[in-house]
């Protein structure tokens, strides 16, 4: 599976790592930062459509929404983000090391 994410997506993504813990939206947008309010709630509601992030939060219409929530990184999909942000971690061509036994 490959996932192609934005800039914006990127820092969310980062800023929540892939360590599976939940973190509050107040800490979220202090990691984030320098990004638009509007462009910062776009980029959260498409990771989280997508699957991407979980929130406690069913609705997120402004930021105040946002730092009452919890985020953290779906499980199921940690492995492919984590390939997408960082290409080289790809394994492509590698033969594999299962030996068969006879």
């Amino acid at each position: 599976m490959e996932i192609n994410l934005d800039g914006g997506e990127v820092q969310i993504i980062k800023a929540l790592g892939f360590g599976g813990s939940y973190i509050d939206g107040e800490t979220l947008i202090e990691k984030v930062g320098d990004l638009d309010e509007t462009e910062f709630l776009d980029c959260l509601k498409g990771l989280i459509t997508l699957g991407y992030v979980n929130s406690d939060k069913a609705s997120l219409h402004c930021m105040e929404d946002v730092e009452r929530a919890n985020f953290g990184v779906n499980s199921g999909y940690s492995r492919d983000l984590r390939e997408s942000l960082d290409p080289r971690r790809r394994k492509i061509g590698k033969p594999s090391r299962r030996v068969r036994r006879e």
